[in-house]
């Protein structure tokens, strides 16, 4: 894992090597034409809105159309292999999410390399998940699910939106930290995974901030903790899980990435250009509705960011022994 760790913290800095001159004219004059957001999520869901949101800004701040096109399938990995191959020259970029750092260990056989093919942009938001359970389960705090589950191993279920999700990745995580014994029923998606944890066909899920807060004001759903170090301000009162289990922390990134290759200047620009939309009150007031919170960091920045995934993730999938279907 070390060795992973510094070549691809080599590879995310790579694209810093140009001279001052070209630089300069190639930050001017981009974008010359419309470019290309590639989404690996289908129209209308968390991922899709954000490309739209970036999208929408960088095609008003520099004069030239950033189109969204949604390419779904194997997990957001159709996606990315497209963007790989694309051409080094800004004008397709890749929305990017956490996802991404765990493919790398959760598929086998994929036609290109997160260490070797990308270079991050910049980042748009950083979501929290939220463990809920069904009422009709007698717990009310993480404590008392550990040891309910512990009581009855194999009889509680908990819910994903398939393997490989963000709510899989959340429980194995949980998993690793606790021990417990709960049955895993994987779903084609967040939505019938909550449709079920409504009618009570399962009981426990980690969701989304925007899949699960109505129900849980409406008293449909019960939050248990918020998969962050930090209680969220939008539910105040749900505790954080580290105040269970020091150090958890499992959040969603989301942001845009490059091909290798891709000229630091125009890196430089659209990460300015994305910090910009970052201090916009629109766009901030746009990430809090949605559950999370805004994320603004350098490429430097984000390269740490992405590595520390990496090397978390990794760890957990192979201890799980998770493999994609």
């Amino acid at each position: 894992m070390k060795l992973a760790r510094r070549k691809l913290l080599q590879w995310l800095g790579g694209a810093a090597a140009f001279p001052a001159l070209p630089r300069t004219a190639l930050a001017q004059n981009y974008p010359a034409r419309p470019a290309r957001i590639i989404s690996g999520f289908p129209p209308g869901g968390i991922s899709d809105t954000y490309a739209r949101l970036i999208a929408q800004w960088l095609s008003m701040q520099l004069g030239q159309q950033f189109i969204v096109e949604n390419r779904p399938g194997a997990g957001g990995n159709l996606a990315a292999e497209a963007v790989a191959k694309a051409a080094p020259d800004g004008y397709t970029l890749l929305l990017t999410t956490s996802a991404d750092a765990w493919n790398a260990t959760l598929y086998q056989n994929l036609n290109f390399n997160i260490v070797r093919d990308f270079v991050p942009v910049g980042t748009i938001s950083r979501g929290a998940g939220l463990m809920v359970v069904n009422p009709t389960l007698a717990v009310k705090t993480v404590p008392e699910l550990i040891a309910y589950a512990k009581e009855h191993p194999g009889k509680v279920t908990v819910a994903s939106a398939g393997i490989g999700s963000a709510p899989h990745m959340f429980w194995e995580l949980f998993r690793s930290k606790t021990g417990v014994d709960m049955v895993h029923v994987p779903y084609r998606g967040g939505g019938p995974a909550v449709v079920d944890l409504l009618a009570g066909q399962v009981q426990v899920y980690f969701g989304t901030f925007a899949s699960t807060i109505e129900q849980v004001r409406a008293g449909k759903l019960r939050a248990l903790a918020v998969t962050t170090t930090a209680r969220a301000p939008v539910l105040p009162g749900v505790p954080a899980m580290s105040e269970y289990l020091p150090g958890f922390e499992a959040s969603i990134y989301v942001g845009i990435a490059a091909p290798r290759g891709t000229p630091s200047a125009i890196i430089d620009k659209l990460n300015a250009t994305m910090h910009g939309a970052l201090a916009d009150a629109t766009i901030t007031r746009r990430i809090a509705e949605l559950g999370d919170a805004p994320l603004s960091l350098s490429p430097a920045e984000f390269t740490k960011l992405v590595s520390d995934e990496f090397d978390k993730w990794a760890g957990v999938i192979r201890v799980a022994g998770v493999r994609a279907e």
